[in-house]
């Protein structure tokens, strides 16, 4: 009798395995162990893991893009594929290939990036709720999503309903960003990019839109800005907005002051770093999908991070190359770049990214297998079916790759070229054409093996202006495109690269280095003789002080024969840095004009675009946004992020609350007349065995009144655990008298109020927080408030263990003596937080969001 095989079961790993293991591969990085183990380790629904180390990822990688290859002629093999990979290396594919490539566990999709959109421009509310929920089934399958509001007409049009007049784009703004925090992916939100023309009548709502605290929190906000506007803010000239938008017989049309509109973009993007601003002309005139516009390939909007403009349907996938790998003898005399191992491996890589397109449009029959599968009704599935079958065409037919890059910082401090100077900018432009010239060779040569993307025409790409630098660039191969074709309609961008760049230990993206060196506190226990104890707190808490080197820079103190093991004071670190190719080369030190010059200058060689933050310290005055705004559209960037630093926290308000606010200020800033609504921050603490909550508003991201008491019992306050975030809201009682209320969003969007903080307190906790927030009100810095809290004689052992509560809840405001940002990683609650490529990252767990 023939002996039944049994069916092999899948080795799995618990997460301390697959941790340890990490940990050791990463020699001894715990930050990019975790982040593989979280994000990108094979794993199921119920949280098992199938991979030990990213070797294993890697070759899970490598045997599907082996696979893929074997359809073609000339295949490349599973281990010429996992040589490339292996390691982070070289070649890395980013986020959703990472993850999804041979996954069997998760029906998903491997693009990053989506934009969606209606047909002829409809904004009936039929069309309106088609792009909702397209938007909504496209987060739950991983993917970044962005989309127009053109289309929709003013407020106060007339429309044929009920309502008799339109309410204009911004209560759909705010639909659309609901819908995004709803869904959840793997643990994170969704990301949305919602855009509109500055040639629409409702363009400044539009830009004021998120200045209102707690509005249209779950998207980020551009404006679509055209040439003729950008002159009459040069001129200080008028300009027509109409609509439809560039009608010549619009239905509607006004002329507005440019500068007066530009002012207020310039203002809200100093005050909270959004809007963002894309060139559209610039945009468009240089897009070489747009040569196709009339076959459905017109560009709309952006993905949320604004490196890839695509038209309704089209979507892409992302890809890195590790820039630094090209180094040979990096931070030393001999130190050069390997150009031509450098454009073999760009040529491998659009390669890789053609055979994920067909991985891809097996997901995508995947998606559309299952929602064929499920048990609902056809017609509820019809939005679903129909969304993921006009991606598929897009996909099928434009065959896009979006290959990009990281450790541009390292990769230059490596050579011994200061970032930011010209010879910087002049080698960053050297890279980039070279990898468009060897991706654009590669697709040619991958269209004679495998054919060109299916509407290919020559003949309307001969006035393209990026075509046409290729052109003079290289002639052979533009004429071996006019003969062969392109396999890929469009190939290149520079995307965000947070957790790629954890993983590749380098700098992130086009970005300088953050900081070569800084510090980090761990709390510590002092009854642990191996402890090191640098500092005790008000609190009695222990904690170890200990330095962080950047990766790169480790290295270079190892060339340079520094001891990367002393414990070294800030003295000797600061003389060190001053030392090295990072001086006067982090993300605070390059020249503001410098980057945007550096970065127009390199989006001449990307046919997408370019994910970049130009951050500016506080103390910046608005002039100098608008400057870097008018230089970058000079130029040719095609779109431009400003982050002061701070500038994201607190609450925001629209400017006539503003002027509300200060006309009823006295004694300077303070006090500050008390919104009706705070955004606060929920803190837990223990204390004596006790289970504490406090509620802390703020103000501009600083602590403005406190509420603390106990949680969690039959007399305290009960609100799950996972939220850390609402509003505290001033209300009145029957009998007239005031109370605070706290409101929260549970995971379904809907609002849920806890009344009367007040009454849910311990009366004399009440009567000290009220104390305690007029301090604050008054303006006293919060160490100063810590202090004084701390130098209360109070009899009561309870209120001795509620007044350590509010330190210990209060100090998690201070970060060196200063008042932190308000903003924190919702992973990990961390302030420890970083403004990079239009995403905010965490650099204690890794963890990256945009907007």
């Amino acid at each position: 009798m023939p002996v039944e095989e049994k069916p092999v079961v899948p080795q799995t790993y618990t997460q301390d395995q697959a941790y340890d293991a990490s940990l050791k591969y990463f020699k001894g990085d715990d930050l990019a162990a975790r982040v593989w183990v979280n994000k990108y380790a094979l794993k199921d629904s119920q949280g098992n893991i199938y991979e030990l180390t990213p070797d294993d990822m890697h070759r899970r990688i490598a045997g599907e893009i082996a696979r893929v290859e074997k359809k073609y002629p000339n295949p490349m093999s599973e281990d010429e594929v996992f040589e490339l990979i292996k390691n982070f290396k070289y070649i890395v594919p980013q986020g959703s290939p990472m993850a999804g490539i041979g996954n069997p566990y998760q029906v998903g999709s491997l693009s990053n990036c989506f934009v969606i959109g209606n047909d002829g421009n409809s904004d009936s509310y039929g069309g309106i709720m088609k792009i909702d929920q397209e938007q909504v089934q496209l987060m739950k399958r991983r993917g970044g999503v962005g989309h127009d509001l053109s289309h929709i007409r003013p407020k106060s049009s007339a429309v044929n309903n009920s309502a008799l007049t339109s309410t204009g784009i911004v209560p759909f703004m705010e639909r659309y960003s609901n819908s995004t925090r709803e869904v959840a992916q793997d643990g994170r939100r969704g990301a949305l990019m919602l855009s509109v023309s500055i040639n629409h009548p409702d363009a400044e709502d539009f830009i004021d839109a998120k200045m209102e605290q707690g509005k249209v929190t779950g998207a980020n906000v551009s404006v679509r800005i055209d040439d003729e506007f950008m002159n009459a803010v040069k001129n200080n000239g008028s300009y027509t907005q109409k609509y439809p938008v560039f009608s010549k017989e619009p239905k509607f049309q006004k002329d507005i002051e440019a500068d007066k509109l530009w002012k207020k973009i310039v203002h809200n993007a100093w005050k909270s770093a959004e809007p963002g601003i894309l060139f559209w002309d610039t945009v468009i005139n240089e897009s070489v999908p747009d040569c196709y516009a009339d076959l459905g390939y017109k560009t709309v909007s952006t993905n949320p991070c604004g490196e890839i403009p695509l038209c309704p349907y089209d979507s892409c996938r992302l890809l890195a190359i590790n820039l630094y790998s090209y180094v040979e003898d990096p931070f030393t005399d001999k130190a050069q770049f390997n150009f031509e191992l450098f454009k073999k491996h760009i040529g491998a890589a659009q390669r890789i990214m053609d055979d994920i397109i067909d991985l891809e449009l097996e997901k995508i029959d995947n998606i559309l297998a299952k929602i064929d599968a499920d048990p609902e009704n056809e017609e509820i599935k019809a939005v679903e079916k129909n969304l993921w079958l006009n991606i598929r065409q897009k996909a099928y037919e434009g065959r896009r790759t979006g290959i990009g890059i990281t450790a541009e910082g390292d990769m230059l401090a490596g050579l011994g070229i200061r970032y930011g100077s010209k010879e910087g900018i002049d080698f960053s432009v050297d890279i980039h054409k070279t990898i468009a010239l060897a991706a654009y060779r590669a697709s040619v040569d991958t269209a004679k093996e495998r054919g060109a993307f299916s509407i290919f025409e020559s003949d309307r790409e001969k006035d393209n202006p990026f075509i046409l630098r290729l052109k003079e660039a290289d002639e052979k191969l533009y004429y071996d495109m006019l003969e062969y074709g392109r396999r890929n309609i469009a190939l290149l961008t520079i995307a965000p690269t947070g957790t790629t760049s954890l993983m590749t230990q380098t700098t992130s993206g086009i970005e300088p280095v953050f900081l070569p060196v800084y510090k980090r506190r761990r709390k510590v226990n002092p009854n642990d003789k191996n402890a090191r104890v640098d500092f005790v707190d008000e609190v009695g808490d222990s904690w170890e002080e200990y330095v962080v080197f950047h990766h790169r820079f480790k290295e270079w103190m190892r060339a340079k024969g520094h001891d990367t093991d002393k414990n070294y004071s800030q003295e000797e670190l600061d003389k060190l840095v001053k030392l090295s190719p990072y001086y006067q080369a982090t993300s605070n030190d390059v020249d503001w004009l410098s980057k945007v010059k550096m970065q127009g200058a390199v989006q001449k060689w990307i046919d997408h675009s370019i994910s970049v933050t130009i951050n500016l310290p506080n103390d910046v005055d608005e002039e100098l946004v608008g400057k870097l705004y008018l230089e970058a559209w000079e130029a040719g960037c095609k779109g431009v992020t400003v982050y002061r630093d701070g500038s994201r926290s607190g609450v925001l308000i629209s400017n006539e609350e503003k002027k509300e606010e200060e006309a009823e200020t006295t004694g300077g800033n303070f006090p500050l007349k008390r919104p009706e609504v705070l955004t606060a921050d929920v803190v837990r603490f223990q204390n004596n065995k006790d289970k504490w909550i406090a509620f802390i508003g703020l103000v501009d991201g600083r602590p403005y009144e406190i509420f603390t008491g106990f949680a969690d019992d039959e007399e305290g306050i009960l609100i799950p655990r996972w939220v850390n975030e609402g509003y505290i809201i001033k209300a009145r009682n029957e009998d007239g008298t005031s109370r605070y209320d706290f409101q929260y969003e549970n995971k379904r969007g809907y609002k849920t109020t806890i009344e009367g903080l007040s009454h849910k307190f311990n009366p004399e906790f009440w009567n000290y927080a009220k104390l305690i927030s007029s301090t604050l009100r008054h303006g006293m810095s919060i160490d100063n408030v810590v202090d004084l809290i701390n130098s209360l004689q109070l009899d009561s052992e309870s209120i001795n263990t509620w007044k350590n509560g509010v330190v210990r809840a209060l100090k998690r405001f201070i970060a060196d003596g200063t008042v932190a940002k308000k903003e924190k990683c919702t992973n990990c609650n961390s302030s420890n937080l970083i403004y990079q490529e239009g995403c905010l990252t965490c650099k204690d767990c890794g963890s990256s969001k945009c907007g």
